[in-house]
């Protein structure tokens, strides 16, 4: 599995459970470790640094406790830092990092330059989300280690570009760590993008609808009765282009295809929590989600949803094999 040796050995899969707003929190990234996979969180999930911390070290002793009872080493957590001028807490946030010390960080929304530095001081490797080319060049410009890029398909704020076209693009001046965000539902989905030249994937809805996950029980339950035709893209809540499940939408009185103006109902323009609870509880109760909904067929574990998409992934590899075998002959 090609991989930076921060992540080798230590994976059961190239898989990176995706950092998601109000839904990632210590249960569903402690237990993602534990079951060999990345575990992310945004910190702007914590009401406060002192939060913050106090998550930092919940995850490195559940962690550690984790390790002592399999004899194995836990894959890394990695807090996600959200960026963009709206977040103030940026500096403070770092700070605490600096001394938490995660061997992995992902940087979002907005130019890493400021965090990059800080961060490599302490050994951790920064990896910075990009939805254009020009977004990569200038991550990779400002020292970034890895790149997370935000197709067509993910959930929440996305990307607009065709995966495969994104990551054949990036590949022709790029050879370092890729992590391909957007669309992966399952172990197959996964493999091909190791085979299109990623190395690892971001896996976001699914992990939605776990029982480890900070969302709701309705939320779960909508998912899982959602399909791809459920999503919508949309500017109106955010002023970006978004991906919402559309019966969330008509659950809070609204349209999905008479929705206001770009940005018009805001629900979640400041990304603190204490704003988005200020929020109509009908309008925060509009959730997003990926193309990879249709994957989403009941609510389960961390460790079960992991152990299934391990089971799809060795499939997927059986199969593979089977038509490479098959291409020789000709």
């Amino acid at each position: 599995m090609p991989a930076p040796d921060v992540l080798a050995d230590r994976l059961t899969l190239p898989l990176i459970a995706a950092p998601m707003f109000l839904v990632s929190g210590v249960d569903l990234v402690t237990e993602a470790c534990a079951a060999g996979v990345v575990g992310s969180f945004p910190t702007v999930n914590c009401r406060t640094v002192e939060e913050l911390d106090e998550w930092c070290g919940r995850i490195l002793t559940a962690n550690k406790r984790a390790e002592d009872a399999s004899g194995r080493a836990a894959a890394p957590w990695c807090p996600n830092l959200v960026v963009h001028k709206s977040n103030p807490r940026v500096a403070a946030d770092v700070a605490v990092l600096a001394r938490r010390r995660p061997e992995l960080v992902i940087a979002s929304v907005g130019s890493p330059a400021a965090v990059i530095p800080p961060l490599h001081d302490v050994g951790a490797r920064v990896f910075v989300d990009v939805a254009t080319i020009r977004h990569a060049e200038r991550a990779l410009a400002a020292g970034a280690d890895g790149l997370v890029l935000l197709t067509a398909g993910a959930g929440g704020q996305t990307g607009w570009l065709n995966p495969l076209s994104f990551v054949r693009a990036v590949r022709a001046f790029y050879d370092g760590p890729l992590v391909l965000a957007g669309g992966v539902s399952d172990g197959a989905a996964l493999l091909a993008a190791e085979l299109m030249g990623c190395d690892f994937a971001y896996m976001g809805t699914r992990f939605i609808a776990t029982r480890e996950s900070m969302a709701s029980e309705a939320y779960k339950e909508m998912l899982v009765g959602a399909r791809a035709d459920d999503v919508l893209l949309t500017r109106a809540f955010t002023g970006l282009e978004t991906n919402m499940l559309r019966p969330s939408i008509v659950a809070a009185g609204l349209d999905p295809d008479n929705l206001p103006a770009r940005g018009a109902i805001e629900i979640s323009k400041d990304i603190s929590i204490e704003a988005r609870e200020k929020t109509p509880t009908r309008w925060r109760d509009i959730w997003s989600a990926g193309h990879s909904v249709s994957g989403v067929a009941h609510v389960t574990s961390v460790r079960d949803l992991v152990a299934e998409t391990l089971a799809e992934y060795r499939a997927a590899v059986a199969r593979a094999e089977i038509s490479i075998q098959r291409s020789r002959r000709r």
